[in-house]
């Protein structure tokens, strides 16, 4: 893998290049219309998430993954560009930070998310993050000459991901610079805050969610910032906070009457489970065992649930069963407390009463993705392949770009003995993480393997001959950059 400080270097140096000083730019977010299609960006955020989705730190959740989606998508729906097509994924990460990619991709750390604390914070965020994409403000960032190749693009977005997670990488990269460019970049950044601000409150108020949630984040972390000198969270090392900004953001609330908006059972959920994450599982379960004796929680049912998610952590389902149970209250929770419900049942070897659990709960609610990915990973687990496989191929026509489903039918051709489509469909897999060469062999070996009809034969020697030619278009770009 490319090193994270050669290419936050990479890119202070292309900033270098082409300094450009707020004054001098158009209306914001028209000059990247024209200099760089959406097309374009989302292959940029698509080479960049290929890195991200190889990363340790990627947080492979789909319930966390889910509910960022669903509330992204709320706050996307109402936004000044609905139909582009946004992407939110989670960072396990205990740093307050959340980033933009080309292409409409928005990561957010999951300490960022355990330290919000109401949902309209977290949406809060979410719509000043989704604002620097509909604005073009990383085509900008990214787009600073027309003779930039695709290869150079994909680096310098990977530099902007290093400078978002690790602000110490990118401040060590910009004291390597002259001073002049550093500042100019810095007030460049900072009219991209403002408008991300502006937009970003019209998001949240357009999306129900109360509009001081933006302002009262942004306050207490400049707030925390204050206490411990020198050391601001990484967010505000990346978005540069002012006086001005804040006062901005407070006119702008006192200009709309207030309204209380709870939080979602959702939001709770989820920051119980990142909560359960933390530490080793005895220590998990000792701190949701004093915050139910001290009762100091927003929704017990989320306490609860957190408790049996660090039981089952700590490999004791028969307490984590006790737990859930009182999460339910003698009725069906929410689907993430129905899927841990689930795993618990599979823990204790009940393979039935956890794929019922799951056949029930799916009746309820039959697109959430925990619950839909929980289900074929207990159908491998079980050794039911064939329903496993059934299972994967229905859901990609669904999500055909779903790198986990294609892996499920990987697993589930592997388990069946098909080694032709196994090969063929871990191929998929690897070419929606970016590994196209990767993919060319696995389309080889499915060629050696002998065990599949005409057909299937005939649809993987022409997905081989278009990898390929995509491996040579890859080739030249690198070539170029």
């Amino acid at each position: 893998m490319i090193s994270r400080r050669l290419l936050a270097g990479f890119l202070v140096c292309a900033l270098a290049l082409q300094p450009l000083r707020a004054d001098d730019l158009p209306e914001l977010g028209d000059i990247a219309a024209s200099d760089l299609s959406p097309a374009m960006e989302k292959q940029i955020g698509r080479q960049v998430m290929s890195e991200i989705w190889r990363d340790p730190a990627y947080l492979d959740d789909s319930d966390v993954e889910n509910y960022l989606n669903a509330l992204g998508g709320k706050l996307v729906a109402v936004s000044n560009d609905p139909g582009l097509g946004f992407t939110f994924f989670a960072i396990n990460d205990p740093s307050i930070n959340a980033f933009a990619l080309p292409g409409g991709y928005v990561g957010v750390h999951s300490g960022l998310i355990l330290a919000a604390q109401t949902e309209s914070e977290l949406a809060g965020v979410l719509a000043h993050e989704i604002t620097h994409v509909t604005q073009r403000h990383i085509a900008r960032q990214v787009y600073q000459s027309r003779q930039v190749s695709m290869a150079s693009l994909g680096a310098m977005a990977l530099a902007i991901l290093a400078a978002r997670s690790n602000s110490q990488v990118a401040g060590g990269a910009m004291a390597a610079t002259q001073a002049g460019i550093a500042s100019a970049q810095l007030a460049f950044s900072r009219d991209f805050e403002r408008e991300a601000d502006r937009l970003g409150f019209e998001t949240l108020h357009q999306a129900g969610f109360d509009v001081r949630g933006m302002g009262s984040f942004f306050g207490n972390l400049q707030k925390a910032t204050r206490l411990y000198e020198n050391n601001a969270t990484a967010f505000l090392r990346t978005h540069p906070l002012t006086g001005e900004r804040l006062t901005d953001m407070q006119n702008r609330e006192n200009a709309v009457d207030y309204r209380q908006v709870p939080d979602s059972p959702d939001f709770q959920l989820v920051r119980a489970k990142l909560r359960a994450m933390q530490g080793t599982p005895a220590e998990a379960i000792k701190d949701f065992e004093r915050l139910l004796t001290e009762r100091k929680f927003a929704s017990e049912e989320a306490m609860r649930y957190g408790l049996a998610e660090a039981l089952l952590r700590a490999r004791d389902p028969a307490a984590a069963e006790q737990e859930i149970q009182k999460a339910r209250g003698g009725k069906m929770g929410p689907p993430m407390v129905e899927r841990l419900h689930a795993e618990i049942r599979l823990a204790q070897g009940d393979t039935d009463g956890g794929l019922n659990i799951y056949r029930r709960a799916i009746e309820r609610a039959p697109r959430h993705q925990g619950l839909l990915d929980g289900y074929g990973k207990a159908l491998l687990a079980a050794g039911r392949f064939a329903e496993a496989r059934r299972f994967a191929e229905r859901e990609l026509q669904w999500r055909p770009e779903s790198i986990r489903y294609h892996r499920l039918l990987a697993a589930s051709h592997a388990g069946l003995g098909h080694i032709t489509q196994q090969h063929q469909a871990l191929a998929e897999a690897f070419a929606l993480q970016g590994l196209t060469q990767a993919a060319i062999e696995q389309l080889e070996w499915a060629q050696k393997a002998g065990d599949a009809d005409f057909y299937v034969m005939s649809a993987i020697d022409a997905r081989l001959r278009e990898l390929r030619r995509q491996r040579l278009e890859e080739e030249k770009e690198r070539r170029n950059g």
